[in-house]
């Protein structure tokens, strides 16, 4: 577990801070980052769909060999009002879908585009990272179970590529939501809104809580939509089976999809990475749930946190831990500052703070293995041994409970 607590975890501070100090090479880190999107406030932007000039480095490939689509929407929910901006009569999102296509061929989708990357960081490196997915692939016939993704507070839908493509590469549909207010977030023409509640997680004691509510409607409507009969859903063509969902989310996002499964019978089973409960986890679910730390006892609070709604917890339960790790080892930052060659241009306390010591794409590798056997195990009824005991493939991960 970070040393901070396990949503907080300076989601904006650190992210924005950490690849703005990577990305702007030694001699911004010696001094600090400034500039303008460094806190995730600039608010121009364009919807780009075609990849950078200058590609980078591609998101990792998933282990599976399924082709992958990709496509977002904007999604409007017109039974609530914004939690953040209760003046508006709506709750505005934006999500992205990955799922198996029906071919591997078309173009790959971007990783992000450069006005968002500017917004979040500050910064177009990230914007030359390139995608695995297809860009609005015809998706697979079938119906397929389906996966739903909440990130870390301050941070990006796109911050979970890496374990869209690779639930999608499995098999699953799969929908990353975005908190609007709560980072910044690009709508299509190339609005972006900016981080409303940026700051508000220091002052308002129920500030978890609150979003924590927020995101598990979202995700709900989300659900709502992909699973309404008789319309067409946000993907054309794309089946999912009612049956069999999941939700997951890193930090916040974590707490998110645990409060949705409490909330909503359809989600079977629900993972946290790294993220502190601010609902008391329910007692009359029995579903499972699955938490994955990095580094217990880093902070005892966090820890404490898990111990209380670990004892609520009534279905099949899971608490594995990743000690080298460090919070933000869960999303994709570390696999990008790792493959752009960019970790030696980090102060060493800022990396491990962020990061712990363990590599990147070993970290998402720990994280895509035990996430995919939970699921498959709890959605698909597949045999999944990698949470029963310690694995030689994984040595560096442990059973906390």
């Amino acid at each position: 577990m970070s040393k901070n607590r396990r949503w907080h975890c300076a989601a904006l501070t650190i992210v924005s801070t950490t690849l703005v100090l990577a990305l702007a090479g030694p001699a911004t880190a010696a001094t600090g980052a400034t500039g303008e999107g460094a806190a995730g406030t600039s608010t121009s932007t364009s919807t780009s769909t075609t990849a950078t000039a200058t590609a980078g480095p591609r998101v990792p490939a998933p282990t599976a060999h399924r082709p992958v689509g990709t496509s977002s929407a904007r999604l409007v929910d017109p039974s609530r009002p914004d939690p953040w901006r209760p003046d508006t009569a709506s709750r505005e999102l934006m999500v992205t879908f990955w799922y198996p296509a029906s071919s591997p061929r078309g173009a790959h989708a971007p990783y992000i585009s450069p006005k968002l990357s500017r917004a979040l960081y500050g910064l177009d490196e990230p914007a030359t990272l390139r995608a695995n997915a297809v860009a609005d692939a015809r998706p697979a016939p079938g119906r397929h179970p389906l996966i739903l993704l909440s990130p870390g507070f301050g941070m990006s839908r796109t911050t979970l590529t890496a374990l869209g493509e690779e639930f999608a590469a499995r098999g699953y549909a799969v929908a990353a939501v975005d908190s609007t207010y709560e980072t910044s977030v690009e709508f299509p023409g190339g609005r972006i809104e900016s981080c409303l509640a940026c700051g508000l997680e220091g002052t308002d004691p129920e500030f978890g809580a609150k979003s924590s509510r927020a995101r598990a409607a979202d995700l709900r409507f989300v659900l709502d939509r992909l699973t309404a009969p008789g319309r067409g859903g946000p993907v054309r063509g794309l089946s999912v089976d009612p049956s069999r969902i999941g939700a997951a989310g890193h930090s916040l996002g974590g707490a998110a999809a645990l409060e949705a499964m409490r909330e909503d019978p359809r989600i079977k089973a629900a993972a946290d990475l790294d993220g502190s409960i601010w609902i008391p986890a329910g007692d009359d679910t029995g579903r499972p749930a699955l938490l994955f730390s990095a580094g217990v006892g880093a902070s005892p609070e966090a820890t404490q946190n898990w111990e209380d709604n670990w004892k609520r917890f009534t279905g099949p339960r899971y608490w594995v831990d990743l000690p080298t790790a460090g919070h933000l080892s869960f999303s994709d930052e570390q696999w990008i500052i790792d493959d752009l060659g960019l970790r030696d241009q980090l102060p060493p306390d800022t990396y491990r703070e962020s990061f712990g010591t363990i590599a990147g794409n070993r970290a998402l590798a720990a994280t895509r293995a035990y996430l995919g056997a939970f699921f498959d195990r709890h959605l698909l009824g597949r045999p999944a041994p990698l949470l029963d005991r310690p694995s030689r493939a994984f040595p560096e991960v442990r059973f906390a409970k």
